[in-house]
């Protein structure tokens, strides 16, 4: 399941508007068929393992990352239709889907021919791959990720207003990497002033994943950029990457819409810099503890990246 679920990061956020999703196809030890999700949301990952599989999914074991569809589409066929046809004799399903279309319904339909079917293994690791499209399911909004380049003593640029570069090469290509994983890029309108960012992907390969541009602003934008007005305001993607400044930062943790922190730290005292943060609407200490969980912390290169997740009620 957690190479079904690996796979499944390869179609973010190409997916959209439909999920990620990674399945794989085991027959007698060994893999016959993976798959994830493709461009625009199809071709499904069950259609492409199962395509690459043939004849070998007779009698095989399904991982996938989600729950099989279970409704009719003119885009494509019914997923959990699919595997029955192909004889799958077994379905390991990491999530159930939310989706009232398949909720649960997937699995009652690949149970009715007989087929065994194991559900919830890594659900929380599957949601968290799908996160983008998970929250706007849940909660019609999109997953935000907040980027912060800061120096040891939380400065993100000399009191002048310099930054490049805080971070080494290393740290700024992961940046990269993490534009091609979502589907918006949002600075203030003070960093657009002062810095006039392209906000594109600079690794080789990947150049066409450049996320649609916006621009946090009560003004208007410039062509090729949409404005928004506030945090609330962000529609027509399902992930956005908050670069900066200090002003969207703070704007984006005040109205609680920051989902993940993503904090590159470079092993340099600047010392009356300016600020990676403003005023974000704290009122009682007590209130900032508990608020997020260390999910990952490694070095690039000299500097230190600390990922963490916004720790929320619920599914």
């Amino acid at each position: 399941m957690a190479a079904a679920i690996a796979l499944s990061l390869r179609g973010r956020p190409a997916s959209a508007p439909n999920p990620n999703v990674g399945c794989i196809l085991i027959n007698e030890g060994r893999v016959v068929g993976r798959g994830w999700t493709q461009a625009g949301g199809r071709p499904h990952a069950e259609a492409i393992a199962l395509a690459a599989a043939g004849d070998a999914a007779r009698g095989a074991t399904a991982y996938v990352s989600l729950e099989p569809c279970a409704h009719a589409s003119p885009r494509g066929p019914c997923c959990s239709d699919a595997l029955i046809a192909a004889g799958v004799a077994r379905v390991v399903i990491a999530a159930q889907d939310p989706d009232s279309r398949t909720n649960g319904k997937g699995i009652a339909r690949l149970q009715a021919p007989g087929i065994a079917v194991v559900v919830n293994v890594m659900a929380t690791e599957a949601r968290l791959a799908m996160a983008p499209w998970w929250t706007r399911q849940a909660q019609d909004r999109p997953f935000v990720t907040l980027k912060l380049a800061t120096s040891l003593d939380g400065c993100i640029a000399r009191a002048d207003g310099s930054s490049r570069w805080i971070t080494g090469a290393r740290a700024r290509a992961h940046g990269h990497l993490e534009r091609a994983r979502h589907a918006g890029i949002l600075v203030g309108r003070g960093t657009f002033d002062a810095d006039s960012p392209k906000l594109d992907v600079r690794l080789s390969g990947l150049e066409s994943r450049s996320p649609q541009r916006f621009l946090l602003t009560h003004g208007a934008a410039p062509a090729g950029w949409t404005a928004v007005a506030s945090p609330e305001s962000v529609a027509g993607v399902d992930s956005l990457l908050v670069e900066g400044g200090a002003g969207a930062a703070s704007a984006f943790l005040a109205a609680d819409r920051v989902d993940r922190l993503l904090l590159y730290r470079a092993p340099i005292l600047i010392g009356g810099g300016k600020a990676a943060l403003g005023d974000i609407g704290l009122t009682d200490l007590a209130d900032a503890h508990g608020r997020w969980r260390l999910a990952d912390s490694r070095l690039l290169g000299s500097d230190r990246l600390d990922v963490y997740e916004r720790v929320r009620e619920g599914p």
